[in-house]
């Protein structure tokens, strides 16, 4: 088969470019809210650091230090301490909620206290945007001293999920203007001489496109650069009818020159070139173009 390049319209030089906004429009949201998101997060790394530092002073400990916090896991953090506390449960819940209502992205998250030595649970609770759906039992018994970490889990953000479906509902919106622009904007084929390879049967005469020959019978005719240009074309749909103002376009174009006649004085000259077999015309099509018929 040839070689083709697409010319742009004007319609599609507009969806072209709706295409383009899009795409800019959900890249500098998704970036603003990576931004703020990883604002957030480093805000919420320190509200994790106040609850360790605010456990610690109601177990009386004023001077020993809270670890660094840890993140263990894709929304869950760790918070251990220096040395070993005790803590009250309904402080302990109390106080987070209070520390982590001042966190944008923590709106449910599930506490669990967990031992050191053994890393089993001995305390464990959930807080819930709707209070309604609160989890916390045995708010009033002190645990004993020990050595405890406390993890934190949050429910993954609005954020994220709005990111998701930006990029997720993007790619079929960008689909679909896909499909519109190529289904108004037929490609067409501008021929350059570079562009014509190959050897194509019409018939009983062997079209070489690229060596610019119509061999009928082992005979040669040559062809000219327009006349080869044309017939391609033709050849390339036959049997169907080829709009007279895209063999204009495609032939002559690039020239910077269409003129009318010309198309005519060449459809002529290319049906005295294939005279030879009768199976084969150039024919008119009124009001739409002309028709390189190929009888069986």
């Amino acid at each position: 088969m040839f070689d083709s390049r697409n010319l742009l319209s004007g319609k599609s030089k507009y969806l072209w470019g709706l295409i383009l906004l899009l795409v800019i429009s959900v890249t500098c949201v998704i970036f603003s809210m990576t931004g703020s998101d990883d604002f957030d997060i480093a805000r919420r790394e320190v509200l994790l650091r106040k609850i360790g530092d605010e456990l610690l002073t109601q177990s009386g400990d004023s001077r020993s230090r809270v670890l660094p916090v840890k993140k263990i896991a894709e929304n869950e953090y760790q918070i251990s301490f220096e040395n070993e506390l005790t803590f009250q449960p309904g402080s302990l819940v109390n106080t987070t909620r209070r520390l982590l209502a001042q966190d944008p992205l923590a709106s449910d998250y599930v506490v669990n206290v967990l031992n050191c030595s053994n890393s089993s649970i001995v305390y464990g609770y959930a807080i819930s945007n709707n209070k309604k759906n609160d989890i916390i039992a045995c708010r009033g018994r002190v645990q004993p001293r020990g050595c405890y970490r406390v993890n934190i889990k949050f429910k993954p953000t609005s954020l994220n999920t709005v990111k998701n479906v930006f990029l997720l509902g993007g790619l079929p919106v960008l689909a679909f203007i896909g499909f519109i622009f190529f289904r108004v904007v037929k490609p067409r084929q501008v021929l350059s001489d570079g562009q014509i390879t190959g050897v194509v049967t019409l018939g009983s005469i062997l079209f070489d496109a690229k060596n610019r020959k119509l061999i009928i019978n082992g005979k040669t005719i040559d062809l000219t650069g327009t006349e080869t240009r044309v017939l391609h074309i033709f050849a390339s749909s036959p049997n169907e009818t080829i709009e007279r103002s895209r063999l204009q376009k495609e032939v002559w174009e690039d020239e910077g020159v269409i003129v009318g006649r010309s198309l005519d004085m060449f459809i002529s000259k290319l049906r005295k070139k294939l005279e030879p077999d009768p199976n084969i015309s150039i024919v008119v099509v009124r009001g739409k173009g002309y028709k390189l018929e190929i009888s069986a």
